[in-house]
Parts: structure tokens; sequence; C-alpha cells
């Protein structure tokens, strides 16, 4: 386990499509999604602690989450926390971590990593870390690790890469979800890969990256670099980092960038950025229910994804693929074929019930 390594967890989102149990006070990330007995970001941190020293890994969050992270990381420090105290996409979270490293590590290597994923084959995921580390320690190239796709999944962003023969091969272009027709057309070709927004990089190549796709950033964020890791960097996040710009780094540094390469991986990946999606990791009844918490009688039902409190009982009769979620005194049925339209409900229930529901 290298000194060199370090981690990023990606955890400030607020997963409005996983709502009623998502809320604005308690996201996705720090839930226990699938019946484990573990939060999706404490999955994730011991995943990384396997390859990466605990004391190497940091959190970014909103500020309004840091006891959240706290009470769930507990070998996690106050200093291992990135505090946004607003909302600007990934692009200056990321530049944040990485000056916070490099002033720590010049030589650091760090892979950037969201808090809400699904790793089936964890063995399989380190193997692909610690080969991407060792990419990136030895050349001057911005990598991601792309999804083996299993069907021509619409939700998804595709990795065109070069079909050579390489382990780790030349990124030809990203692409944003495609319709059905291009992501089957993508799908046959056999050159395209599931985006799973997982990163790896040496602090040196992505500052170097910053530098010359958004200079503005990099300067803002330069100006504290007398600060990082010391009792003074807080109060200088807090006056400067809204005022950078509100951008991606798929957008702002990706798709620029000539020096990108992908390193193509099947582990049993999943987003679980949906009802639907977490539904397909859960076991399911021989009428494909499938249940998380709670106890359940399903009769003439069939496809149903039911989550509901602990010890709670439950009956189900004459649904079909419906999605049925209670949390505290907030209970959402809904059928899976307008499980895209939660956002809109969200909204709908802030403007009903107040944002206490949200």
């Amino acid at each position: 386990m290298s000194k060199n390594y370090y981690a990023v967890i990606m955890a400030g989102g607020i997963g409005s499509r996983f709502w009623p149990l998502s809320t604005q006070n308690f996201p996705k990330q720090f839930h226990d999604m699938l019946g484990t007995g573990d939060s999706l970001l404490q999955k994730t941190f011991s995943r990384l602690a396997k390859v990466i020293p605990k004391e190497n890994i940091l959190i970014a969050t909103n500020k309004r989450y840091k006891s959240l992270v706290l009470e769930q990381l507990t070998d996690v420090k106050e200093n291992q926390l990135l505090l946004e105290p607003a909302m600007r996409n990934t692009a200056p979270c990321i530049l944040y971590a990485a000056k916070k490293v490099q002033q720590l590590n010049p030589n650091g290597v760090m892979i950037v990593a969201p808090s809400d994923h699904w790793i089936e084959d964890e063995q399989t995921f380190i193997e692909s870390i610690e080969k991407s580390f060792k990419a990136c320690s030895q050349q001057d190239i911005l990598m991601t690790l792309g999804i083996q796709p299993s069907s021509p999944n619409t939700g998804y962003g595709y990795i065109h890469f070069d079909n050579k023969n390489e382990d780790i091969k030349k990124v030809k272009q990203f692409t944003e979800k495609p319709n059905l027709e291009v992501a089957t057309q993508f799908l046959k070709s056999g050159e395209y890969l599931w985006n799973a927004g997982i990163f790896i990089w040496s602090v040196e190549s992505i500052i170097k990256a910053f530098e010359k796709n958004l200079p503005e950033m990099l300067n803002l964020f330069c100006k504290g670099d007398s600060v990082y890791n010391t009792e003074f960097e807080d109060d200088f996040i807090t006056n400067n980092y809204e005022l950078s710009e509100d951008i991606s780094i798929d957008f702002g540094i990706m798709q620029y960038a000539t020096n990108i390469y992908v390193l193509p991986v099947d582990f049993g990946w999943n987003d679980l950025g949906t009802w639907s999606s977490l539904y397909e990791k859960l076991d399911k009844d021989n009428e494909n229910n499938a249940l998380v918490n709670g106890r359940a009688i399903f009769k003439d039902a069939t496809g149903n994804m039911v989550r509901t409190q602990s010890k709670k009982h439950v009956v189900i009769q004459g649904l079909d693929d419906y999605i049925v979620v209670e949390k505290d005194d907030v209970l959402l049925i809904c059928p899976k074929t307008e499980e895209q339209n939660i956002k809109k409900i969200v909204a709908e229930v802030r403007n009903e019930f107040g944002e206490d529901f949200v």
C-alpha cells in the first residue's frame, strides 16, 4: 500500500431520484440502500481502504453533511473533509482536492470516485485501481475506468476508445447519453464503454490539465497554496469557493484533454441512480418482487420494488412493476415506468407540503 496513493470520495449529492428515502438532510449515500448493514459511503470507504491508506482518503461533501460523514466514518479526521460551502459541480471540488494533496505530497496519485456506486467484485476493482495508479505514476495521462456495457443503456455516457491490443486504451471521444438507436450501434461496434465517472491521475497531471483548460479556476485555488491543510483552509474555502465556475470535470477538462486513457473493466458495477437500478441488485422472490427491510406478503403481484422501515409488515396485492417506498410519514407508490418523474414529484411535494418532506 503506497503512501503516494490518495482517494477523493465524492459525497455531496442529494440523490433526489431516490426520494422519499433520500432527502436534502439525509441523502442516499448515507443510507444502507441494499440492506447490507453499511451505507453506500461506508462501503465505498472500506473498498478504497484496501488499496489506499485510510488517512489518505478525502471526503468531498457539502458543509451541511459534515457531522453525518464523521458519524459514519469513524476512522476519518476533520482534516480529511473537503467541505463545499456552495454547489459548484465536480471540477472545482476535484481541483480543491488536488491542491490539498499537492501540498501534502507532490508525488501523489489520486482516484476520484462517487460515494454511491455498487461494485460486486471488489478484488477485480482493486486490481484495476492498482494497474491505473501504476500507469499514472509513470506517464502524464488522465485515466478513467470504462465499464463493459451489457446493454444499449441510454442512461449512461459512453467512451469511444482506440481498439488496439493494449490493456489501457487511448480515448477517442466521450459521448453524452445517446438515444437507443445510437447506443445499439455503440454496443455492436465493440469500441465503446460506459462512463462510470471514476478517474485516476497524478496530482501533477491534473493540475497541468487545469492550467491549460481552466486557468482562471486554477489561479483562484492557487491563492490558497499557503493555507491548505492548515487551520486557515476553511476560511479560504468559505470566502473563495463559490467564486469558482460551476462546471463538471467532464465538460471542463475531459472533453478537451488529449492525453486521456481508459481501462476497460468488468467488476459488477452499478451506479445505483434510480429505484429500478437498485431493484436489479436485490434478491427477488419467485415472482420477481424485491424487498428491503420489513416483511411482506405478495399476492397476484410481480416485479415490484418495496422498501419500508424495519419490522414493518406489508401486504401487496394486484400490483405489477411498482415502486413502493415508505419513510417516516411519507409513502411513495409509483409505476416503474414513471420513475423518471420522481424529480418532478419532489418539486411538487416541496410546493405542496414544504421543505421538511424533501
